[in-house]
């Protein structure tokens, strides 16, 4: 098979799909690679590198496209990108489709079969191809929450731990998954006063578990939301419903009524946030004020870190490339569930349920759409 990697080009988004290793590993495989020249320029995959893995570079994304049968990229496909796209293709990238209409209307329209990172299960029903980045982002958003505090980003001049005789700041994380306890990790370590709020006892053990006294548990009510938020200096919103629009768990009104100078950092932006101040920002202009808090919304956390993300993304998709690359898209799909799970958009129909529900759409079973791949719409 022919896999593509063109160039990202989202703002600031100097990840790559498939480094150098994952290349040569594929190439082992008897498959071919062609990557856009450039692709990993910004974290110091040279081409040389790529051709010494044995890929073949393309002067163009335009090439890469008309070249290549799986495309995989990091984040979804830009409003170009999308432009050339065929029913022949199969897109394995993080989508994040609810709240993105335009994307959802272009990637029906192509016809091509579009396989979505954070949508891909496991056996026990985790999120494999998300949690690396989920865990970069955890650990990212206290860096840029700290730094929100500052005075100069319009903070109210908190240090986040605080020094000898003066109080450390509070922290609230919304959510326990990997983003949560990823945030926990580094707000601890930084010495804040940290609570979490989640909803599942199981996950509430394992921080008390796992951190002791150092980490404050609530179970997550809107009263509980309420209360917390006020009294926090800064909240990281590490909330997700697979596939689907993160829930609104902090009102307008209530970020009205927190500290001022006080910083959220959104994690779900992606999935259109839980704040519902909340609006996509890059990492060229990653904030700004609503009612004196401080918002940092950048929808590619991850890609400020783009060499140690592209690592860590590689090592868990290399294994899925390999498989759709191996086997065809429509076998790997049949014959692994939880990569099934990952079928967003096919032969022009959607088969993510939630995002259906999101947009008003109207989805079919994947099962139903594997017929469908690859044929003209």
């Amino acid at each position: 098979m022919i896999i593509g990697v063109p160039k990202e080009t989202k703002n600031n988004e100097f990840r790559v799909g498939l480094g150098p290793e994952a290349v040569h590993e594929l190439i082992t495989h008897s498959h071919q690679v062609v990557v856009q020249a450039g692709a990993g320029d910004g974290i110091d995959f040279t081409d040389e590198q790529y051709l010494i893995a044995g890929a073949t570079l393309a002067a163009s994304a335009e090439e890469v496209f008309e070249q290549a049968e799986l495309i995989v990229k990091v984040k979804e496909p830009q409003a170009e990108e999308r432009g050339m796209l065929r029913p022949h293709h199969t897109l394995f990238a993080y989508l994040h489709l609810a709240p993105d209409i335009p994307q959802t209307r272009d990637l029906l329209a192509s016809g091509a079969t579009c396989i979505a990172y954070e949508t891909v299960t496991d056996q026990h029903g985790g999120l494999p191809l998300l949690a690396p980045m989920s865990e970069v982002a955890g650990r990212m958003s206290i860096q840029a929450g700290a730094h929100c505090l500052e005075k100069s980003q319009g903070g109210c001049g908190l240090l986040l731990g605080g020094v000898p005789g003066v109080q450390a700041a509070t922290v609230v994380i919304i959510g326990g998954g990997v983003v949560g306890f990823g945030a926990a990790q580094m707000a601890v370590g930084m010495g804040a006063r940290v609570l979490v709020l989640d909803k599942s006892i199981p996950v509430l053990r394992r921080f008390d578990a796992t951190f002791g006294n150092r980490v404050q548990t609530l179970f997550s009510s809107a009263r509980a939301i309420e209360e917390s938020v006020l009294q926090a200096d800064l909240v990281i919103g590490g909330v997700l419903i697979p596939g689907a629009a993160a829930p609104k768990l902090v009102s307008r009104d209530l970020i009205a009524r927190m500290k001022p100078g006080a910083a959220v950092v959104d994690v779900a932006i992606d999935q259109g946030g839980c704040f519902e101040t909340s609006r996509p920002t890059t990492h060229a202009d990653p904030t700004f004020v609503v009612d004196g808090v401080v918002h940092y919304c950048v929808a590619n956390m991850p890609g400020a870190v783009a060499r140690t993300s592209s690592y860590a993304l590689n090592n868990a998709t290399l294994p899925y490339v390999l498989e759709l690359a191996d086997k065809g898209p429509r076998q790997a799909l049949t014959d692994n569930p939880g990569l099934l799970a990952g079928l967003n958009v096919v032969g022009g129909k959607l088969t993510c349920p939630s995002v259906g529900i999101a947009q008003g759409l109207e989805s079919i079973n994947p099962v139903d759409g594997l017929a469908m791949i690859g044929l003209p719409i």
